[in-house]
């Protein structure tokens, strides 16, 4: 199974990489948000009894209305039957990841300024927020870390997880991983009837305050639907990988990084940028034998069919293509990987050498995996600590101050025709 080939010396290369990069954006179904919006009002409307029957039907599993749980949801019961290897492993991750945020955490500032205003911001937690965790396709307990640590560093008070359970069996590492990361509340349900219950309220479940956490393309078109009443933290698409390599690695490794996000989504992208055509067809090589040895490769083979492909390009120009794609994830497997990051402005993620796997950000570096995808990265950045939490600016102004101010404030009151704001000022001033 052969990749899509581009070369950045052809003339028309700029216009037709991006018709590649625009493609899966025509692959999505344009029904997909009004379906979401349906579902969002019905659930808006008939809280916990719509979620009731989105979930039978979605998930097979019969959700009591009110207590928006079922038999067998325990989370510290289901938490026990982890076994001892992935407990661990999910305790190794959380330690990386609690170092990494807490390093994050903004500080309180406050100064005065020369007309002897004291100015400064502070920082406080969002009061509650609900952490959509996917449970379709695979389970993701690793998600539940990266979306719930950053939550509590902040100080966030309650953490109410929703997440889809088909067939009503709850992954024991999913729970330990909830329990381990501090989830106060657990909702067993997905989709956009789970973004909807978490923004509007259903049942036993009371709104929050922002929804966080990837999910499928109704998850992300339900979040779009509800943004505005309570916040977001991004429009979460199919997993990208961009890796940026020479003639000198190993092409089975860079091969199996690339099919490391094609195995996500039939929508994934995996783009190799190399100055090499000789290595780029052994990478193709090697991608086509990993993928008849790959359990359950029908997902990965949709998306490298249809997504995968190969830049080449003398490496000093690979920084303005990973621009250009803004990808989600960038490996940098070359001699001098800083000379290449080092233009790098949109990316969600950067890997730096030939023993950087992507991987290793999406488990245990510490680093945030819930990264911008679909181009966002020229916009947005990962998740981290700040997105749980609200600066605040913060002015104290004493009469000297009052005065050095008030001219130029006033004057700009009568320019905008806003007379009211002008009297607060010249009230003041008058002694009245």
């Amino acid at each position: 199974m052969t990749m899509r080939w581009f070369n950045s010396d052809d003339p028309c290369f700029k216009a037709v990489f991006r018709e590649f990069l625009d493609l899966r954006r025509a692959a999505s179904s344009p029904t997909v948000f009004e379906a979401a919006a349906r579902i969002v009002a019905d659930v808006r409307a008939r809280g916990g009894v719509a979620v009731h029957e989105y979930t039978a039907k979605f998930d097979g599993l019969d959700l009591d209305p009110e207590t928006l749980s079922a038999a067998g949801m325990d989370l510290a019961k289901a938490a026990k039957k982890c076994p001892a290897d992935i407990q661990n492993a999910l305790d190794f991750a959380a330690t990386r990841i609690e170092a990494y945020h807490a390093r994050q955490r903004p500080a309180d500032y406050s100064f005065t300024d020369p007309a002897g205003l004291e100015l400064g911001w502070r920082w406080s937690p969002i009061d509650a927020v609900g952490l959509y965790v996917p449970g379709g396709r695979a389970s993701y307990p690793s998600s539940v870390l990266m979306n719930a640590i950053p939550a509590k560093i902040a100080g966030v008070g309650r953490l109410a997880m929703t997440s889809p359970v088909p067939g009503g069996t709850l992954d024991p590492a999913v729970a330990y991983a909830a329990m381990r990361a501090g989830v106060s509340e657990f909702y067993p349900i997905g989709g956009a009837q789970a973004v909807a219950a978490l923004a509007y309220g259903a049942g036993a479940l009371k709104p929050v305050d922002k929804i966080v956490g990837p999910g499928n393309a109704y998850v992300a078109a339900a979040k779009r639907v509800v943004f505005g009443d309570v916040g977001i933290d991004t429009i979460a698409g199919p997993s990208e990988i961009t890796v940026v390599a020479d003639g000198l690695n190993n092409a089975e490794w860079i091969a199996a990084d690339l099919l490391s996000q094609a195995e996500h989504d039939p929508l994934a992208q995996s783009i190799l940028i190399t100055n090499d055509a000789a290595f780029a067809r052994w990478v193709e090589e090697a991608a086509a034998r990993q993928l008849d040895n790959l359990p359950n490769s029908s997902v990965a083979r949709i998306a490298w069919r249809d997504f995968a492909a190969v830049v080449r390009a003398p490496l000093e120009e690979a920084a303005s293509i990973v621009n250009e794609i803004a990808p989600e994830h960038v490996e940098i497997a070359t001699s001098a990987p800083d000379a290449i990051a080092n233009h790098i402005r949109h990316a969600g993620a950067i890997f730096l050498g030939r023993w950087a796997p992507e991987a290793l950000g999406d488990y245990v570096t510490g680093s945030n995996h819930v990264l911008p995808t679909s181009g966002a990265a020229r916009f947005g950045s990962g998740l981290s600590v700040l997105d749980f939490m609200k600066r605040t600016s913060v002015q104290r102004i004493p009469e000297a101050g009052f005065r050095a101010l008030a001219d130029a404030a006033e004057a700009l009151a009568a320019c905008e025709g806003l007379p009211a704001h002008g009297r607060s000022i010249s009230i003041r001033r008058e002694g009245r």
